[in-house]
């Protein structure tokens, strides 16, 4: 597995379509979603619910505390995944995603996303292609708490 520092410093272009392989594989850094994190999505999103938000009203819930927005999760992985680097220059649009939501992402979880080129496939025009990342999310103690599959309009070198 080829691991990511997380930041994407020094790399002055991702890779091209050709590199992604099918099977290749890939893990970004960690990143812990704090409360602060959890208190800007709501905003940002207006998803006030207070299981997110109310420590009182979280308690009293089947997780017992706070968890953070499903959707935040996807925008942190989203965002870790960016932070590698991987397509930077190349990258021509994300034009799909499907993503589950398997556990809950607590306050103060440091979440990593490991990826794998699950396929990839030529569009019509010869100067892109699109890939398909098979994606998960894991919190610090391995558990798989999002997963989906990520696709991507990539640039291809060419002839």
């Amino acid at each position: 597995m080829e691991a990511g520092g997380g930041t994407g410093e020094g790399v002055e272009r991702g890779l091209d379509y050709e590199d992604l392989a099918p099977g290749r594989t890939f893990e970004t850094a960690a990143r812990t979603v704090t409360g602060a994190d959890v208190q800007a999505f709501a905003e940002l999103s207006g998803d006030r619910n207070p299981m997110h938000l109310d420590p009182a009203f979280a308690a009293r819930t089947s997780f017992g505390r706070p968890v953070a927005h499903g959707m935040l999760g996807l925008a942190v992985a989203t965002g870790l995944v960016s932070a590698l680097g991987l397509t930077r220059g190349t990258l021509i649009a994300l034009v799909g995603v499907s993503w589950s939501f398997r556990l809950p992402v607590f306050y103060e979880d440091a979440v990593r996303v490991r990826l794998r080129v699950a396929s990839r496939r030529a569009s019509s025009r010869a100067d892109r292609g699109l890939v398909t990342f098979a994606a998960e999310m894991l919190n610090q103690h391995g558990e798989v708490v999002q997963a989906g599959e990520l696709v991507e309009l990539v640039k291809r070198r060419g002839p």
